[in-house]
């Protein structure tokens, strides 16, 4: 059996596990597209790996596949409506003739835990058959209102009702952390998402833990409670302030320091879960793929250098298709890579910056900080840029309802 370069990398450790970073709608229609562009001799292959990461009739009848849960976001959601855009058209018409009442924002929200429905509903026979380990799809909170507490408590509430595997996806800000330690209070399952830094990450431990006192103080069952907090990678290092803050400084930073830096950020997260024996899971997002085509030579070093530790990958549709382009260049993987450290040499020089002591240093930001770092304002702004495109496209159907109705 040729395996997958990802189920080469679930190898490394057994409690690791591959989620797919997109909804659920859109993975055979990719995953027929991906095979149409294999080469010749790797179609049988191809189509082989990517059946056994995901094959709705096995789900159905025998509850298995190579993912172990789905990661969503308003980028991911919009693409899941727009692949088929005659479908969700006809959704969001039944959902206005049902809701006669609300307004096009209302009735986007609507639309949106739809889109979040019959994901989860696709990955609900993996739920029941883990006991509620796996299986798992992350519905987000309005990424326009980061710090609008009630505002999200009152979306959490919402997505909650959805599906018993639905774990609520809450931003990195000081009023997400108290929404994370609200819903694990209640035994809600949560997704800390929007984060990038050691500083975040603490402060979600620290929620999920007061949370975790007080629902076992109330005696809430904590059987298919899970936590896991996202680092978003490549995002940390490439649209926050650290190239501009080493160019004013004169400070030559490599692309390869930068990634080394990105991945001691998690390092540090996940050895500090290890020692605290803390029960969330370090998740990995935003991987990248890079190709020399001077050598012909690849790697991808957010997943090999991070080979050998207990973390959630989770991978969007066109890294997937990246790592089988480059299977062959790619190398095996070393089970204890995880355990490797960033060189003193370029700690040092990352230290430098401002930027990477926020993001590296315990104490490298307050609370009243998280909402303000680089990376996360322009995470948040392109989640909202989303929500609004999404908006936009239900709003026209409502306007034409509303027209037709008149």
């Amino acid at each position: 059996m040729n395996l997958h370069v990802l189920e080469k990398l679930a190898q490394t450790n057994p409690d690791c596990e591959i989620w797919w970073d997109s909804s659920p709608i859109v993975y055979q229609q990719w995953a027929l597209k991906t095979i149409s562009e294999a080469p010749k001799d790797k179609k049988d292959i191809w189509a082989e790996q990517l059946k056994r990461l995901y094959d709705p009739a096995n789900v159905g009848t025998k509850a298995t596949m190579g993912f172990r849960g789905v990661t969503t976001n308003p980028s991911l959601s919009l693409q899941a409506i727009l692949s088929d855009p005659e479908y969700w058209t006809g959704v969001i018409r039944r959902i206005i003739a049902e809701n006669p009442m609300d307004n096009a924002e209302q009735i986007y929200w609507k639309a949106y835990l739809e889109t979040v429905r019959r994901g989860a509903e696709m990955m609900r026979p993996l739920f029941e058959k883990s006991g509620g380990k796996y299986g798992w799809l992350s519905g987000q909170v309005d990424p326009r209102f980061v710090s609008d507490l009630g505002r999200m408590r009152d979306n959490a509430a919402d997505l909650m009702a959805v599906a018993p595997n639905v774990m609520v996806k809450v931003p990195g800000t000081r009023e997400g952390y108290q929404l994370i330690e609200e819903l694990t209070a209640q035994g809600v399952s949560t997704n800390n998402t929007a984060s990038f830094t050691v500083p975040q990450y603490v402060a979600c431990m620290d929620a999920v833990s007061s949370g975790l006192e007080t629902a076992k103080a109330n005696g809430v069952d904590l059987s298919k409670w899970r936590s896991v907090i996202t680092h978003m990678s490549a995002r940390l290092g490439n649209v926050g302030d650290l190239a501009w803050q080493a160019e004013e400084r004169g400070i030559e930073i490599t692309p390869e320091e930068i990634l080394l830096g990105e991945l001691a950020v998690i390092k540090r997260a996940y050895r500090l879960l290890q020692e605290k024996n803390h029960p969330s899971k370090m998740l990995m997002c935003s991987m990248r793929v890079k190709h020399d085509d001077a050598t012909d030579e690849a790697s991808s070093w957010h997943i090999q250098k991070l080979a050998g530790g207990d973390f959630v990958y989770t991978c969007p549709p066109g890294y997937i298709a990246e790592l089988m382009q480059q299977e062959a260049r790619l190398g095996d993987f070393d089970k204890h890579a995880v355990n490797e450290d960033i060189s003193e040499e370029t700690l040092s020089k990352l230290l430098k910056l401002p930027y990477y002591r926020q993001a590296y240093n315990f104490d490298g930001m307050t609370h009243e900080e998280f909402s303000q770092f680089g990376a996360f304002i322009t995470t948040a702004s392109e989640f909202a840029i989303a929500t609004r495109k999404t908006i936009d496209f239900v709003a026209r159907i409502y306007a034409d309802a509303k027209q037709q109705a008149a």
